[in-house]
């Protein structure tokens, strides 16, 4: 962990929840990393932040560890599809695991003093289920749909975060562009120095 500020989300986050999610845990130079989901109260903040528990939800360890895992599995798959290899079957079997915990019907409801209304009712001890499934669920769409093809890593080592590229951008942030430049640049020199 570090006192490093969280980055800004990347490009992409901000449609697609389940690409901020698999960027909840950030590599920074000097060996620095970040884990968002690092404690259940992190974890609890989150989750809370993206409307997907209450704040007072409670959140244990044992729950941080089963999003930890779809988080890794989730990454896998969107590595597997940024550098075109088959995907680990157990990455797509967890994913399809997590899909499969929450119904997605929503049922209709009637409020005494508006009427008829469809909510997916969500009781405490399944909070922790429509989580994982909307997570998955985010990722699964993300993967099949449109933006699938603008889907990339950041090119800014040691960085790992995912974003869906814009034009030639190829960096989550202004800080990793900065870097990678940065790097360039001093290669040039470096290898202007040697012909020399």
């Amino acid at each position: 962990m570090t006192d490093e500020p969280v980055p800004s989300p990347a490009p992409g986050a901000e449609d697609h929840l389940a690409l901020d999610f698999v960027n909840s845990a950030v590599a920074l130079p000097g060996g620095q990393f970040i884990d968002l989901l690092g404690t259940p109260e992190s974890t609890n903040q989150w989750l809370f932040d993206r409307g997907l528990a209450p704040a007072d939800a409670g959140v244990r360890e044992m729950c941080v560890t089963q999003l930890r895992s779809l988080r890794e599995n989730l990454r896998s798959l969107f590595a597997a599809r940024v550098t075109g290899v088959p995907a680990l079957p157990s990455a797509l079997s967890a994913v399809n695991d997590a899909l499969s915990k929450a119904p997605t019907a929503a049922l209709l409801q009637w409020d005494e003093k508006t009427g008829p209304y469809r909510a997916t009712p969500c009781p405490t001890n399944e909070i922790l289920d429509r989580a994982l499934a909307t997570l998955a669920a985010n990722g699964a769409d993300l993967l099949t749909g449109p933006d699938a093809e603008r889907l990339t890593r950041c090119d800014s080592a040691p960085c790992n975060r995912y974003l869906l590229r814009h034009g030639r951008r190829q960096w989550c942030s202004t800080r990793c562009g900065d870097r990678a430049r940065a790097a360039r640049a001093y290669a040039r020199r470096a290898g202007a120095g040697k012909a020399g």
